[in-house]
């Protein structure tokens, strides 16, 4: 059965590259389109809504094209997929920001850019090929990421993490920072998102804000979980109810949430399915995180943050860090229901630390990354 499904797969996969191959010799190259393409969300956000809205504004002769599923796991009808094929054989600029597995045995037109505008930011967890040291990486022979002419990083520290990750020269990783972060450069979008979440929960708005954001646990997209049983809520509410609410933001890929009744509920709130957590990160006074990049966006805000970590030699032995975890723990660290309960009473912030931790993994973040981008990778002014 798994032979012919690899067989299929092989299949599927030649028939795209005959497709693209065919439009490569009859669609002229348009100059200035800019494709943006990913398989892990159905709109335009993350760093893709800062470049897409810069390009809108600034360089309105540019055309803007988008082919975005929320998943892997959503499908695509033949004609959709005959359309993207043809998009991705005559635009200039193609950019994705994840793992984007169409693309990869495609062979990019010399004069085009495929450009990694990836999601998370800093070097936390191993990805793509640096996963090949506990055995869970991608085959040397494998094609995917390889392709990629350009690709973004938040620090010049950490070029060398990304051009391992991705197999590809240290030459084409960029520190140009990362386009979303440059809203926390921005006082007016700070009033205006607190503003417009107070108003979607008022409920939160004399209350101190505790975010809780794991990441998730698994290989992939398709396995991805988190054991709830290493958190106890009920002596959470119980403590903490009276001054708190506790917002639960699980990853996108996390499709199973807490046995916790959030309808009813005046304590835990469900965001997981507001898909910026960037925003949420405006009105958070403690995040509760483990092995997220979300510790490089909070590093912005200079706040208390808590690595609950209770999982931690089973989480490093099967995934891995690139740097030894102290260099990211700019906040103090629980490994039990007891101890995290403790450091929520008495949340503190170690300030050296944490612009040690900022100036080596977000020093190129300085408001202006989203135009660095852009004149840089595409208009080249």
């Amino acid at each position: 059965m798994q032979y012919i499904k690899g067989f299929l797969q092989k299949i599927k996969r030649m028939s795209c590259i005959i497709i693209y191959n065919y439009f490569t010799k009859r669609c002229k190259l348009n100059e200035k389109r800019v494709l943006f393409l990913s398989d892990s969300r159905d709109h335009i956000s993350g760093n893709f809504e800062y470049i897409y809205n810069y390009l809108k504004e600034n360089n309105p002769d540019y055309e803007l094209k988008t082919h975005l599923k929320k998943s892997l796991k959503t499908k695509r009808s033949f004609k959709e997929k005959i359309l993207l094929l043809k998009d991705i054989a005559s635009s200039k600029y193609i950019l994705v920001d994840d793992f984007y597995p169409l693309i990869y045995p495609l062979k990019i037109r010399k004069d085009a850019k495929l450009i990694q505008v990836w999601h998370a930011m800093g070097a936390f967890k191993t990805v793509g090929y640096s996963r090949n040291k506990s055995k869970e990486g991608y085959k040397s022979s494998s094609l995917t990421h390889k392709n990629y002419t350009d690709t973004i990083v938040s620090s010049e520290n950490i070029r060398k993490n990304y051009a391992e990750a991705f197999g590809i020269d240290i030459e084409k990783v960029h520190p140009y920072g990362v386009p979303r972060t440059d809203i926390f450069y921005s006082d007016k979008y700070k009033r205006d998102i607190r503003k417009q979440l107070y108003q979607k929960y008022p409920q939160f708005k004399n209350k101190k804000v505790i975010l809780f954001a794991p990441t998730f646990r698994g290989k992939g997209q398709k396995t991805a979980y988190y054991d709830y049983d290493l958190i106890d809520f009920n002596l959470i509410k119980k403590k903490f109810s009276k001054d708190y609410v506790f917002l639960v933001k699980m990853h996108p890929f996390i499709k199973k949430l807490p046995d916790i009744d959030f309808e009813n509920d005046d304590f835990y709130y469900n965001l997981s399915n507001e898909r910026e957590i960037n925003d949420l990160l405006f009105i958070t006074d403690i995040l509760i995180t483990d092995y997220s990049s979300v510790i490089f966006e909070y590093s912005f805000f200079k706040k208390p943050v808590i690595f609950y970590i209770p999982d931690y030699e089973n989480y490093d032995g099967s995934r891995g860090f690139y740097y030894p975890f102290s260099k990211y723990t700019y906040g103090d660290i629980a490994k039990n229901n007891k101890e995290l309960i403790n450091l929520i009473e008495n949340s503190k912030v170690n300030k050296k630390k944490l612009q040690e931790f900022f100036d080596y993994f977000c020093g190129a973040c300085d408001g202006k990354s989203t135009e660095r981008v852009v004149k840089k990778l595409i208009t080249e002014d």
